[in-house]
């Protein structure tokens, strides 16, 4: 069975707790990342550029890297992968693709991976 990784970046707020996990586990250096926060910023207010408006959407977007194994140290002893563990707006999931698309069919603004 394949496994993956599933996320809802509709309740992602940016805490970057997924990268700091990985990072540890996986003892990454500084400049490398098993997944990394990537933070789309635009202007709401129609018609208006980024120099003038002060009404902003932010949308977070955790992205799994290279050098992600989807921690197969910690999932081979049954445990989660670090990343999703350490979620504090429990947005990631991991488990078989199968079970995984179910839910990604309940709703847009989410992704699966799988390695």
């Amino acid at each position: 069975m394949t496994k993956g990784l599933l996320i809802d970046y509709t309740w992602c707020t940016g805490c970057h707790a997924c990268e700091t996990a990985c990072k540890r586990e996986l003892g990454l250096p500084r400049e490398q990342f098993g997944i990394k926060l990537a933070e789309y910023i635009w202007p709401m207010d129609e018609g208006k550029d980024f120099a003038h408006t002060d009404n902003w959407q932010y949308t977070y977007f955790p992205m799994p890297l290279d050098a992600c194994d989807l921690c197969e140290e910690r999932t081979a002893k049954g445990k989660l992968p670090s990343c999703v563990h350490h979620c504090q707006a429990n947005c990631l999931f991991y488990g078989e693709i199968e079970d995984l698309m179910e839910r990604f069919l309940e709703h847009p603004r989410q992704s699966l991976f799988h390695l």
